[in-house]
């Protein structure tokens, strides 16, 4: 978990959105510059990020797309000192999908007589609990992909979630790449409490990777990296090999990423939804 005596740079959200859309826009966005605490609250949501790494220059970039979008303001504020761990413990609850997974944290009591795969993980504020859309509808197809004996990548691995799984569904051999030490590190140790042991960790990006021959590969980005990575993937696929990728919406994200995925001979098979988020699987 984060030191209790770090600071920390709040943000309250003021945000019209009574669908919750826009909220999960906005998050997203900040996601990607460094923010990695987030709390509901009635009027919108209260972000975080360490004061050291806060850029008002990265903030104003990454909103301004949506200034005439959506309507939202904020205000900032210093958090001194504050006990992380107790924050996100206090907004972290247990996960279910498809009544076949149950996704827990450390702090909660076991249920695994209840259900037949459960997943234990210390969340460090690492993207990917099982809450968000994207996490829980990739979690969604692998439940109903068939994994045993695979070679798995799972690029933009987060908490690990997605690879643990893999493992536990019966994948042979698994790798999970991050950009962000914290979620590398997250990875590795969240593995370590499911008692998995065939999960590689990677720091980097799609170029990092020095692998071939992935019969399964998760990608839950976001639509412009996936976009970038796409020619990645199907290199890095096996013929009839599976690609299922997520981070981006139904409306208008899934037909560009049809399209682009189209030149790279991969087929689309079909999507899930969940409040307009998308995860969709294809076939080299």
């Amino acid at each position: 978990m984060l030191s209790v005596s770090m600071n920390y740079l709040e943000l309250v959200f003021l945000v019209d959105d009574p669908e919750g859309f826009v909220k999960d826009v906005l998050i997203g966005e900040l996601s990607e510059i460094g923010f990695d605490t987030f709390e509901d609250t009635s009027k919108g949501f209260k972000a975080y990020i360490q004061a050291d790494k806060f850029d008002e220059t990265a903030l104003d970039s990454q909103l301004l797309p949506y200034k005439d979008q959506f309507k939202f303001s904020y205000l900032k504020s210093i958090i001194p000192h504050r006990n992380w761990n107790e924050v996100w413990e206090s907004n972290f609850e247990p996960v279910t999908v498809a009544d076949k997974l149950h996704i827990r944290a450390t702090f909660h009591p076991e249920r695994s007589n209840e259900f037949p795969l459960e997943i234990v993980i210390d969340p460090k504020m690492a993207f990917g609990t099982g809450h968000h859309e994207t996490t829980y509808l990739m979690s969604e197809w692998l439940l109903q992909t068939e994994v045993e004996g695979k070679k798995v990548l799972d690029m933009g691995c987060g908490s690990g979630i997605l690879a643990i799984l893999a493992s536990k569904l019966g994948a042979e051999e698994l790798l999970a790449v991050d950009i962000d030490p914290v979620c590398v590190s997250s990875t590795v140790e969240n593995a370590q409490l499911n008692d998995i042991d065939n999960i590689e960790t990677g720091l980097g990006d799609i170029g990092d990777v020095n692998d071939t021959g992935f019969e399964l590969i998760l990608a839950n980005i976001n639509r412009n990296i996936l976009i970038q990575h796409m020619a990645h993937y199907a290199d890095m696929l096996v013929d009839e090999g599976e690609l299922i990728m997520s981070g981006f919406y139904e409306t208008p994200d899934l037909a560009i990423i049809q399209e682009e995925a189209a030149k790279y001979d991969l087929k689309y098979i079909n999507h899930y939804t969940r409040n307009n988020w998308v995860a969709a699987k294809f076939v080299k």
